[in-house]
């Protein structure tokens, strides 16, 4: 097995596969400390990287110019590392199940380069497991060599919150865990030289695969118990911002608020302990409950919508809507999983005409991924029937207020902010039909 001080020499290399929101950010930091390769199957990822562009913003570009990272899209660079770290992307597909697509992608891609003495660690979200179950299998037939005398695997679940400033991959507790002690002991050792918070050492891999679904299936929960109560509220004409804030005066109150739940991690893993919670004859009701509540605001958020159309006494046939933010969290371009869409699905099925505007997302990424064309300004189309403030991204925000948005709208004017963005009463003083979920 490689040892650390090779590592640590630089005399043996560390290569990060896959370099999206979690990979790129490994990379860098662990360039501080080894001798790193960053492969990626995208030739444009690579080449935006040597040029010092992250397009996905999770490093700046002076980070990037700094990091002595060797980048390419040519697999076999991999041979040349004897510690390989695999952060590829684990969807789901149509049916909601698990689509491990890229995970046995890239396990072929390190397996065909695999070299003895090797330890390969996985950082993509699974079911328990799935690292050795499916990867394992593929890397040993691949390779031709055996597992736990040739080479060894571990897993390290990625905690990389896009967009989030504050806890950074060196700032929070780094769950690992290896096939063997040795091994344990090196990916602990390796981990611990970028993870200035802390490493917990799990048991076992599983242990550790479930650890990492279980964090995103909490929020998932406790976000649809609120979206749930939102819903329940409006029928009893209450305020849920203003039911919420009274609660969390208990000191043991958890603080959650309603919304879109988007993305490639919340709305996700719930269905990959699910599918292997079915397999060993569980049935997750309250897990998948609360999926089916997540999974069914957005329309509701777009009939709400319509609702407040017809009551203004404007058409609902052909209503103009501007629609604000289109990725799927705050502050981040990422548009994967975003569940906008299926607003912007439900509203167009009622005839009504939406433009939307994001100011970081990529419009070819948009239209390529969902169809839709992004305006270039939301002045462009004016008059508008209704704004619905979707995303709360701060370079939309510093634009906007009541006035300027009442400057966009026909008589009268309909707000629909999503996330509570604008004060009720001060909305509704300045004459606008206001909502909130």
């Amino acid at each position: 097995m490689v040892k650390l001080e090779e590592l640590l020499s630089g005399s043996e290399r560390l290569c990060v596969v896959g370099l999206g929101y979690v990979g790129l950010p490994l990379a860098v930091e662990f360039a501080k400390h080894f001798n790193v390769i960053g492969f990626d199957i995208s030739e444009k990822r690579i080449k935006e990287l040597k040029m010092g562009i992250d397009s996905s913003l999770e490093v700046s570009e002076e980070e990037l110019k700094k990091a002595k990272i060797e980048f390419s899209s040519d697999p076999e660079v991999i041979r040349k590392c004897k510690f390989i770290i695999v952060a590829v992307p684990t969807p789901v597909d149509k049916l909601k199940n698990p689509d491990l697509a890229f995970l046995k992608d890239a396990s072929l891609i390190v397996g065909r380069n695999l070299q003895r003495g090797s330890v390969v660690v996985y950082e993509s979200t699974v079911f328990p497991g799935a690292t050795e179950e499916i990867c394992v299998p593929i890397l040993e037939s691949e390779s031709g060599l055996t597992w736990k005398e040739d080479f060894w695997v571990g897993y390290s679940p990625e905690r990389i919150n896009p967009g989030d400033r504050e806890h950074r991959l060196n700032t929070v507790v780094k769950i690992v865990a290896g096939d063997t002690r040795e091994s344990l002991e090196l990916i602990s050792n390796v981990y611990s030289k970028v993870c200035q918070a802390g490493i917990y050492k799990a048991r076992n891999i599983k242990t550790a695969e479930a650890a990492k679904v279980i964090e995103n299936i909490q929020r998932d929960i406790n976000i649809a118990l609120i979206n749930e109560l939102a819903l329940i509220f409006h029928r009893l004409n209450l305020d849920t911002k203003e039911v919420l804030e009274a609660a969390g005066t208990k000191w043991n109150f958890i603080t959650f608020e309603p919304g879109l739940v988007g993305g490639h991690c919340i709305p996700v893993d719930p269905y990959y302990l699910a599918y292997k919670s079915l397999q060993v004859g569980h049935v997750p009701e309250l897990i998948l409950a609360g999926r089916r509540v997540n999974e069914g605001i957005p329309r509701y958020i777009a009939h709400e919508s319509v609702k407040l159309i017809i009551k203004s006494g404007k058409p609902v046939k052909d209503a103009r809507v501007l629609l604000l933010g289109v990725t799927f969290k705050e502050n981040v371009p990422d548009v994967r999983n975003s569940k906008v869409f299926d607003m912007i699905e439900e509203l167009r099925n009622y005839s009504i005409k939406v433009f939307a505007y994001d100011p970081i997302a990529k419009k070819d990424e948009v239209k390529g991924e969902y169809g839709t064309d992004l305006i270039e300004s939301i002045e462009d189309f004016i008059p508008y029937d209704a704004v619905i403030l979707a995303v709360r991204h701060q370079d939309l925000l510093k634009r906007l207020s009541l006035n300027s948005l009442r400057e966009l709208l026909t008589d009268p004017p309909i707000l629909i902010d999503v996330k509570g963005v604008f004060e009720k009463d001060k909305a509704e003083e300045a004459g606008f039909i206001y909502w909130r979920l």
